[in-house]
């Protein structure tokens, strides 16, 4: 038995790869695409930072409250925050915390601020976050976020 093996001529057509021009229009047409649609989500990021730091603040203003109800007071503007999670000196029997888990950083890494008495809030507390630019006042993307 013999088997004969032919050769087809090789012609160009039949190439199955992808040519210099065709990858360079699909990278033009991502390139429009990305163009199009990212900017659209560039406005998303602070827009969830700026949600995630009022959840932040309606989480420790809660937080008070039960502190307010086991204490009978705010903390103090000294105290501040921490006496959330560690009981105030001298008072550790009535105090029946931590009221939160971890005292965080506002979404951009800064710490939450607390004024008692508070200048924003007729009655209560200040409880603010800096925002975006981490100084006191600001406009549109730098302003602060409050319980006010």
């Amino acid at each position: 038995m013999i088997i004969q093996v032919t050769h087809r001529p090789h012609s160009k057509r039949q190439s199955r790869a992808f040519t210099l021009i065709e990858i360079m229009v699909v990278v033009v047409i991502l390139g429009i695409l990305a163009a199009t649609i990212i900017p659209q989500f560039m406005g998303t990021t602070h827009d969830a930072k700026v949600s995630s730091a009022k959840s932040n603040i309606a989480e420790l203003e809660s937080a008070m409250e039960r502190f307010y109800i086991h204490m009978d007071r705010h903390p103090t503007a000294e105290e501040g925050l921490r006496v959330l999670v560690e009981a105030p000196a001298g008072e550790e029997e009535r105090w029946r915390g931590p009221y939160i888990k971890l005292l965080r950083p506002d979404p951009w890494g800064n710490p939450f601020q607390y004024r008692n008495p508070g200048t924003r809030r007729a009655s209560g507390f200040d409880l603010w976050s800096r925002g975006a630019d981490g100084a006191d006042g600001g406009e549109k993307e730098a302003a602060d976020i409050g319980n006010w």
